[in-house]
């Protein structure tokens, strides 16, 4: 609270807590207080352009704005550091209004500079233009893979600040999710005198306008942020916020119970009913916009025909992975996209274990003889070795696929690595890699950003299934450039039909996200897309 003179002031300050106390509201509102964030891993960094994960971009929420936000507890559009913005009866030039008087953590000053070098340093044809200072972009960053996947180089023309408050993007065709892909991480306002000073190591020492300003980093460990007192939005009421590495489910969960972290991320679905019979605990629960699915390496001979992948399909007992592992809180994928989505597709039949099916299908592909010819014996799936909001538990996921394969005559290795390189390697389509769990938590709320992020590989080579199929990919082109939401709603149906009929990808499962925390940690929010948004959150 702000110091004040005045004795008459003082005296009604005073009545008013008499007044409170006697109406028997004893609990008090701890500003300033500490709040300890539980997760199940580390951060890969924290530049928003470079990262690819939920545990980067969890600190990524609270450090930087983008010039759209989402609303709480919704995916819809609200202003951020644009206060507004005009787009052209053609579609292809949105002129965006900024909020003035914003300043970075550094101390430096937002502008419409520093949006033109924060997405423009991701373009490929960085055909920018800057209002009163021209900054060389820095090198030697891994390629922007959100960018990238979001074909973003294919929508946008160009990025020109006109003057100091104002930013012109010029697209090269209609882009009906423009305006919500602005919203999300990647597209993260950073401080370019930070960028410039630290080049590559921005990724450990981030510099944004957030609500939170970064503190230490400790690897495996702990990220701690801090308030920012000048936060465009109101200060947050927290003083500091600690994201503490805890990989074990269990003992992130005991660490709760103990009183030594607020917030429990991916507790194990056995836990909950031990949280809900706590009295010092409570649950914050919400349907997943979400999917956890198990991928193939496309780029490998024996994974492109459908035939083959149909096996993996009919050899998964998926009712049992949704049994044994979320424990009732996650339901059977039928569509990679989630059904609280609009565009899902309830007519697509669901893929039943069936390992008769998968025998059938292996002798008329002879596919263990083709394994063979390859110098092999056995396939990999590769398992995820931290919690994430579509799967709590990889490797005990990746026992079970296992297990199924096993039955029906396939031998299966399991294969993880520490989340960074797992990330990393799946992306380059390791040649050790046959399978591969991953998931998506939605960023956006619209289906481009489930079906054409994760399953166009006709559109980047940073799409992780690397699927290349042109019709799909025909489809993904039709419903960016589509206006109308009935039509979009069609495209995207043909589309999930066919991932069906190829057997593309196989969709595991859709969970509902439920944390445990203290009681007295008040106003946190689970967001649709999974970020973790600390700014209004208070200590009771």
């Amino acid at each position: 609270m702000k110091a004040t003179k005045g004795l008459v002031y003082l005296m009604i300050c005073l009545a008013l807590t008499m007044l409170a106390v006697g109406c028997g509201d004893s609990k008090k509102t701890s500003k300033g207080g500490v709040l300890v964030f539980g997760r199940g891993g580390d951060s890969a960094g924290l530049d928003p352009a470079y990262e690819t994960d939920g545990n980067s971009y969890m600190i990524c929420d609270n450090i930087y704005d983008q010039l759209v936000l989402y609303a709480d507890e919704s995916t819809d559009i609200v202003p951020g550091l644009a206060t507004s913005w005009e787009v052209a009866n053609d579609g292809l030039m949105y002129t965006f209004k900024l909020r003035e008087g914003v300043k970075f953590h550094d101390g430096t000053d937002f502008d419409a500079d520093a949006v033109v070098f924060s997405l423009g340093r991701m373009m490929k044809n960085k055909k920018v233009k800057f209002f009163k200072k021209t900054w060389e972009f820095p090198k030697g960053n891994p390629p922007a893979e959100y960018w990238l996947s979001m074909e973003m180089d294919d929508m946008i023309d160009s990025i020109e600040a006109t003057d100091a408050n104002t930013v012109v993007f010029k697209l090269k065709r209609k882009e009906a999710p423009f305006i919500a892909n602005l919203g999300m991480d990647f597209a993260g306002i950073v401080s370019p005198a930070a960028v410039l000073k630290y080049g590559i190591e921005f990724k450990s020492h981030p510099v944004g306008t957030g609500p939170f300003s970064f503190v230490e980093w400790v690897k495996g460990d702990k990220i701690v942020i801090k308030a920012n007192p000048n936060y465009w939005g109101g200060a947050p009421k927290l003083a500091k916020a600690i994201f503490r590495s805890i990989p074990d489910n269990s003992v992130r969960f005991l660490e709760l119970k103990a009183g030594n972290i607020d917030i429990c991320q991916f507790p194990n679905a056995a836990d909950i009913e031990l949280a809900e019979k706590d009295t010092n605990l409570k649950l914050v629960k919400q349907a997943g916009m979400n999917v956890g699915y198990l991928g193939f390496n496309h780029t490998k001979p024996l994974w492109q025909d459908k035939k083959v992948r149909k096996i993996i399909a009919a050899a998964i007992n998926k009712e049992a992975i949704i049994s044994n592992i979320y424990h009732g809180l996650g339901q059977v994928a039928k569509n990679p996209l989630p059904p609280t989505m609009w565009g899902y597709n309830n007519a697509i039949p669901e893929t039943t274990y069936n390992p008769e099916l998968a025998k059938k299908l292996i002798k008329e592909t002879n596919f263990l003889e083709k394994l063979k010819k390859s110098g092999k014996d056995k396939i990999t799936i590769w398992s995820m070795p931290v919690p994430r909001p579509y799967n709590p538990e990889g490797m005990k996921v990746g026992e079970i696929m296992q297990a199924n394969l096993q039955a029906v005559g396939i031998k299966a290795e399991l294969v993880t690595f520490e989340w960074g390189t797992y990330l990393k390697k799946q992306r380059e389509q390791d040649k050790t890699m046959d399978l591969f769990q991953l998931g998506w938590t939605g960023d956006n709320g619209d289906p481009d950003n489930f079906l054409a992020v994760l399953f166009d590989g006709m559109a980047d080579p940073n799409i992780r299934t690397q699927w290349k199929n042109e019709t799909y990919h025909n489809f993904m082109l039709q419903g960016k450039q589509t206006s109308s939401k009935a039509a979009r709603t069609k495209i995207y149906e043909d589309a999930l039909q066919l991932i069906y009929d190829e057997t593309s990808v196989i969709p595991v499962a859709h969970s509902l996200v439920v944390w445990p925390m203290r009681k007295r940690v008040m106003n946190f929010k689970l967001h649709p897309t999974a970020s973790v948004r600390l700014h209004n959150v208070y200590l009771q």
